[in-house]
């Protein structure tokens, strides 16, 4: 591992937080690490990179350390040619865990990143304590495959959308009308999803959302003996809480948590420290 040069938000993570690039398996993956204690690793969200976790990490540097990495296709990893599987993405998951770690430790990951967090919890059981799937799924089904698909398709088309109109259309998949409704935080929404989809390389779009429409773990999550507690959002577009219900009655040891009034991303900029809460009570009640 070497330290990376781009720390130009680093500080936000934390303040001891650090980057550092880890080389395993063909891929170059970025990672950011604050805090001490035991690990929670965070895996984001599609389109997404490490920075998709700072309004979380403040809530936990102080008892735990907390990693987070960009994932294949997003910020500064550098992976093969796609196309990609999450048995992929989970690999690089395991490989961060191994290197920067101390496991077991509690893995959490928000929709592309708790499909991963489920296969990890599939091939790499010795390595979590316990696994915190939010807005997820055993497989991908209904409307939000069809909207996937449309979007790939689109972008396969060679079309784009200009950054304002992509700020207003992804959003209203991830929150809920209470934030997009409060100026405060939609001028917040609007900002960084300009910048996160109006940039969006194409190719590395269509790779992670084929690889998560490509995605069922129904089979093997049956018989995985880690810990699942799957989060839902009352307000989910993406992931309706009815997927996410299923991940838990599939796993032996799965757990259905739903939190009301909240979309898919509404653990940044619109309800962080309510999503934390329940985080931290989940943590609590499983280590009693």
């Amino acid at each position: 591992m070497e330290s990376s040069e781009n720390d130009a938000k680093i500080s936000e993570f934390g303040p001891d937080a650090a980057t550092v690039t880890l080389s395993a398996g063909g891929v170059t993956t970025r990672v950011v690490q604050a805090g001490s204690g035991p690990d929670i690793v965070w895996i984001p969200g599609g389109d997404a990179a490490a920075e998709y976790w700072l309004d979380q990490f403040p809530h936990f540097v102080g008892d735990f350390r907390c990693t987070a990495y960009d994932p294949r296709g997003a910020g500064e990893t550098i992976a093969p040619v796609p196309p990609w599987t999450i048995e992929n993405f989970a690999d690089d998951c395991a490989a961060v865990i191994r290197e920067t770690c101390s496991p077991p430790v509690v893995l959490i990951g928000l929709s592309m990143g708790a499909l991963i967090a489920q296969q990890v919890a599939i091939e790499y059981p010795h390595l979590l304590r316990m696994a915190i799937p939010m807005g997820t799924a055993a497989r991908i089904i209904g409307f939000t495959r069809d909207w996937m698909q449309a979007e790939i398709d689109f972008r396969q088309a060679g079309l784009r959308l200009p950054a304002d109109f992509a700020a207003c259309h992804y959003a209203a998949f991830a929150y809920p009308a209470e934030a997009l409704g409060d100026p405060a935080t939609w001028r917040e929404i609007r900002s960084a999803y300009r910048v996160r989809f109006g940039e969006r390389d194409p190719v590395q779009l269509i790779a992670q959302w084929q690889a998560c429409l490509d995605f069922d773990c129904r089979e093997a999550l049956a018989s995985c003996p880690v810990p699942i507690h799957a989060i839902a959002f009352s307000e989910d577009v993406q992931t309706q809480p009815a997927m996410v219900r299923e991940v838990a009655e599939i796993a032996p040891n799965g757990t259905l948590h739903e939190v009301p009034g909240l979309g898919h991303v509404s653990f940044a900029r619109h309800r962080p420290r309510v999503v934390a809460a329940l985080l931290r009570q989940i943590l609590e009640t499983a280590t009693a």
